[in-house]
């Protein structure tokens, strides 16, 4: 049984990746947000909530404490989040994680809306943990999977991707999650 907690379990992404992983037997899901009103999909009643913040170091230690995987889809003060995130789960022995940041953050020069992205990158890739950064091109609300990875260092590739597409290779991270450790990967529907 894979004890997996998903950080900001509200949004668009996550909600796709708790319809997918809520099917799962050997998932025990925890869902940590700010505000649980928001959780409204019948496929949360097996899981865990916690209403927290990132930022309230204390709160996201308590909540990571006992979990194999952290799944970090969040907004905000990214650079102070991963700090946060890097600590808790250093204290706590939870080494997996995979955490979502964005297109273009190793363009030269960086554009100013994603310098947030790239400080929380540069912090999980800084940590000893056994990381997977995702950096998706645009979203869409396409029912489609189709996708393609790029590693760190390649060009980048596409223009969108599909919420489905994302959700379903970070799900199959979290099942198989010796699988793309310690990787920075851009992610996009292919010819796009």
């Amino acid at each position: 049984m894979k004890n997996v907690i998903i950080l900001g379990a509200s949004g668009n992404i996550a909600k796709h990746v708790i319809a997918i992983l809520s099917r799962k037997e050997d998932i025990n899901l925890t869902l940590f947000l700010r505000n649980k009103n928001r959780l409204r999909d019948k496929e949360i009643s097996k899981s865990s909530i916690i209403e927290g913040d990132v930022l309230n170091y204390d709160q996201l230690k308590e909540a990571i404490k006992g979990q194999d995987i952290v799944y970090a889809n969040l907004a905000g003060d990214l650079e102070a989040m991963a700090k946060n995130i890097v600590k808790a789960m250093k204290e706590t022995g939870v080494k997996r994680i995979i955490f979502i940041c964005s297109i273009g953050i190793y363009d030269d020069p960086v554009r100013s809306v994603l310098k947030p992205y790239r400080k929380a990158a540069d912090v999980i890739e800084a940590s000893d943990l056994e990381y997977t950064i995702l950096r998706p091109t645009w979203f869409t609300n396409a029912n489609e999977v189709d996708y393609e990875i790029t590693r760190k260092g390649e060009p980048e590739k596409g223009s969108v991707i599909s919420q489905k597409s994302l959700a379903a290779f970070i799900s199959k991270i979290i099942e198989s999650p010796n699988n793309y450790v310690r990787e920075n990967l851009g992610i996009n529907k292919p010819n796009s």
